[in-house]
């Protein structure tokens, strides 16, 4: 494959660890250099540095570099590409459903579960496809998706065939339910499966997707839905087996009061220490929402490594309450952010996600708690930290080729010549113009590159209609 130049960049934001070069004032984003120039090769970025600077490496290389293809991105501002922590992708075939529309936690799933048993393989596959779809136009090259349930034949498999077909970088996490309402859980019994079956198929899609080498495109997880529809051995030997494979672990964690009450009545524990208690601590390990986590939760995460997937907009819908991120971040607590499932928070827009949470940050802490440049490192770099990645979040030498590139010749950029970059912030949601990864053009002038979109909605749709329909809704 040639090389491939972005000369000429406005700006790059590089997430590194260098000093800031040309705005003293960058904080958290690294390096944001202007007129820049970004060299890649096989997916990967080779060099990055100011035009001038680039060229004279180019002119001395030896050998000399003679497959150069060259793009002009003058008028453009790139950063790393975004990462989503947490979806359910799933749940983009029911997006405002009436009946759930005004409900909190626990009652908006109670509505949603018997919709939601009727989903079929091909239900799983074409509602991934349609959420990274969205995904990768907001900017998001690299997600995770939690699908803790499996009706009627569905596999994990379906949404990574998804993944592959969109061209985006996937962490599928096996999730799972096994205590239903008959045993004093959430779900219906129909959605759950006998905790032996369970962790047999988890072994088999960690044997047979993930892969664990640098750059790579496909991960997996394991991820018990919730302290409140597994048992405590399935959470304990899902650890176990996370450790002995070498995979993440994930499940939700301390979302809601109704989620404290019910941990501190069954267990007789906070939610941190029943984590901590079943080996749900450490590197490999992250919580989605932590709405509620107390001072000593928080530095508990901090000490052991434990991230967390940070949901500011399904928490507001859900009424979940705001997370502790700014006193997470100030404890050193690994953050990035999570779209959720498209039915609590219905938008799969990552630079939406970024800007509600700085604004709920300044809400309870004041203006000057939070920045945009805080923001876009939490929706980046903060992102591939959460997901134990150091091969994205960071545009630099050895980092995979995954970019977000907005063009500032439109109308939401207007009048923002001071400050671009906190324009992608203060300004959005605004949708770039081309999305690469792995040093391939996923989303090219704002269009999907990689699949037909016209088809891919018309498909989308059917399946909603259907769904609603095998469902009697």
């Amino acid at each position: 494959m040639a090389h491939l130049l972005l000369d000429h960049i406005d700006i790059v934001a590089t997430m590194d660890d260098a000093a800031p070069i040309a705005a003293p004032n960058s904080g958290s984003c690294g390096r944001e250099i202007p007129d820049a120039a970004i060299l890649i090769k096989d997916g990967v970025i080779i060099a990055v540095d100011t035009h001038q600077a680039m060229h004279a490496m180019l002119d001395t290389a030896t050998p000399a570099i003679t497959d150069l293809n060259v793009m002009d991105m003058r008028g453009h501002i790139i950063i790393p590409g975004m990462v989503n922590t947490h979806h359910h992708l799933f749940q983009n075939l029911t997006r405002v459903v009436p009946d759930a529309q005004n409900k909190s936690l626990f009652g908006w799933l109670q509505t949603l579960y018997p919709i939601w048993q009727h989903l079929l393989p091909e239900d799983i596959y074409i509602s991934a496809a349609a959420g990274l779809a969205e995904l990768a136009l907001s900017g998001c090259t690299t997600s995770s998706d939690h699908q803790y349930l499996f009706p009627n034949g569905s596999r994990l498999d379906n949404a990574i065939e998804a993944a592959g077909d969109i061209g985006i970088r996937f962490t599928a996490t096996r999730g799972s339910m096994s205590i239903g309402e008959s045993k004093g859980g959430l779900p219906p019994d129909i959605l759950t499966e006998p905790e032996h079956s369970i962790l047999a198929d988890c072994l088999r899609v960690v044997d047979e997707f993930h892969d664990a080498s640098r750059h790579a495109m496909t991960r997996v997880a394991l991820a018990p839905c919730s302290p409140f529809s597994v048992s405590r051995e399935l959470m304990r030997d899902t650890a176990i087996m996370a450790k002995d494979k070498g995979v993440g672990l994930h499940t939700h964690l301390a979302e809601n009061v109704e989620d404290i009450e019910y941990s501190l009545e069954h267990f007789n524990m906070r939610p941190g220490d029943y984590a901590e208690d079943l080996g749900w601590t450490g590197s490999h390990v992250w919580h989605a929402h932590c709405v509620q986590l107390n001072p000593d939760e928080i530095n508990l995460f901090a000490r052991t490594g434990t991230g967390v997937a940070h949901c500011p907009c399904s928490n507001m819908r859900l009424a979940s309450g705001i997370a502790p991120v700014r006193q997470m971040l100030d404890a050193g607590v690994h953050v990035g952010l999570g779209v959720d499932g498209s039915s609590s928070s219905d938008s799969g827009h990552m630079l939406n996600e970024a800007r509600q949470t700085m604004l709920l940050q300044r809400v309870i802490h004041g203006a000057d708690n939070m920045t945009a440049r805080e923001a876009l490192r939490v929706a980046t770099r903060g992102g591939a930290e959460v997901l134990n990645r150091d091969d994205i979040g960071q545009i630099a030498a050895g980092f995979s080729a995954d970019m977000a590139i907005f063009d500032r010749n439109v109308i939401d950029f207007s009048g923002t010549q001071t400050d671009p970059l906190a324009a992608l912030i203060f300004c959005g949601p605004v949708k770039p113009r081309h999305v690469m990864i792995n040093g391939q053009f996923v989303v090219s002038d704002f269009h999907l590159a990689s699949m037909d979109m016209g088809s891919l909605l018309e498909r989308h749709d059917a399946a909603a209609r259907q769904l609603l329909t095998r469902s009697g809704y």
